[in-house]
């Protein structure tokens, strides 16, 4: 019988720091899009829904994905999938130089859909693994601040570059693109961890599978895991357009560090999991998303700016908290050989946060208009991230 546990070869200190990158990097160009929806919007035409819907084709893309392939990485390696992510990426930016019309915009979110599937459970598990055994905690950070960090970087990098720079829809994707090139190059020589790794074009396709191990602490990491990823969705797809219409912000260099804030924010809220423990840092970091929550709705509300930088802040802590305590929890609970696929699933739960809620805010943009959307949304996140507090705090009171 093949061996199917981790190969952990002899590498560089800085293997997991190379890994790190190529995640980052890709992840950026999920989110390089962010700043630049208001301007596809006066060239091609199209409706606040329709900016929801183009995002979702992304959340969606990754979801097929790990639902697919979730722990294909498993079977035939980390870094070939790695590649593969990253080719995809690479498309993702070719059909965004190649914009004519609403089709090409859903086609680059697919392909940076499908590359970000590829890479959140997967790079998540290697970065994991190519880390000595003395930095397995380092790692872990690294792992999700890479993931939280590309994807803030994303819309600060195209927001400054479309507002200071020439060609804005143009240059973001050629600098992504010289990236891409970079993180493919360091990819390609970095060592394998999954010992006896098939070739790739043996990969078939298989949904994330839950090893009992993992059961017990996947649900309610799961559920922080949607609430969290369901705000980020809302500043990356619908907070540009409330800045323009509601709050006469049309910098996309401000909109971009708003929603880098959000991002930002939550690499330094897993910085204080390590103090807390991965188990408490789940419905500690819901509650925070509460509050986050709360300022998100008073900003709505009042139509403030200020209330709506706060909430990047606090409900980008909350979420980092939820984030890192629930990697951690079903990192440590699931065996090698099905890390890659129990991390995938979960990754799953957490953008059919993204994509349900933001679609559900933009059918209701419509009849309500967008404040009023965004506050139904706040209160139906609060209640479920409270309910996952509540239950997992009187768990450990049990």
């Amino acid at each position: 019988m093949t061996d199917r546990r981790n190969a952990r070869p002899a590498g560089g200190r800085l293997d997991y720091l190379g890994a790190a990158a190529a995640f980052a990097v890709c992840m950026a160009g999920t989110t390089l899009p962010t700043p630049l929806y208001g301007r596809y919007q006066e060239e091609i035409g199209f409706s606040e829904l329709m900016v929801t819907v183009v995002f979702a084709v992304y959340a969606f893309g990754v979801i097929g994905v790990l639902l697919l392939v979730g722990d294909v990485s498993d079977s035939v390696g980390r870094r070939p999938v790695l590649l593969c992510g990253l080719a995809l990426a690479a498309c993702s930016a070719v059909a965004f130089l190649a914009e004519g019309g609403l089709p090409l915009l859903c086609l680059g979110r697919l392909l940076s859909g499908l590359s970000a599937g590829l890479f959140t459970g997967t790079a998540t598990a290697y970065v994991l693994e190519l880390a000595p055994p003395g930095r397995r905690a380092r790692a872990g950070f690294v792992a999700t601040a890479a993931n939280m960090g590309g994807l803030g970087c994303g819309p600060l990098l195209s927001g400054v570059l479309a507002e200071y720079a020439p060609e804005p829809l143009v240059l973001p994707f050629v600098v992504h693109l010289v990236l891409l090139a970079g993180s493919f190059t360091v990819t390609w020589f970095l060592p394998e961890t999954v010992a006896g790794a098939r070739r790739l074009r043996t990969a078939r396709p298989r949904r994330p599978s839950l090893p009992p191990e993992v059961r017990g602490v996947f649900v309610p990491a799961g559920i922080a895991a949607f609430a969290g990823f369901s705000l980020l969705g809302l500043f990356t797809s619908v907070s540009p357009a409330f800045l323009a219409e509601s709050l006469d912000v049309h910098n996309s260099a401000v909109v971009g560090l708003i929603v880098f804030t959000a991002f930002f924010a939550s690499t330094l809220g897993q910085l204080l999991v390590p103090r807390i423990g991965t188990a408490r840092a789940i419905p500690l970091g819901c509650l925070v998303l509460i509050a986050g929550l709360a300022l998100l709705a008073a900003s709505l509300a009042w139509t403030t700016l200020p209330p709506l930088v706060l909430s990047a802040v606090v409900g980008g802590v909350g979420q980092g908290m939820g984030l890192r305590g629930a990697v951690g929890e079903v990192a440590a609970a699931a065996p090698a050989e099905h890390r890659g696929g129990a991390l995938s699933a979960l990754f799953v739960v957490a953008y059919f946060g993204i994509s349900i809620p933001v679609i559900g805010v933009g059918l209701l943009a419509e009849p309500l208009g967008l404040a009023d959307a965004g506050l139904v949304f706040a209160g139906c996140m609060a209640l479920l991230a409270g309910a996952s507090a509540v239950y997992l705090l009187r768990r450990a009171g049990a």
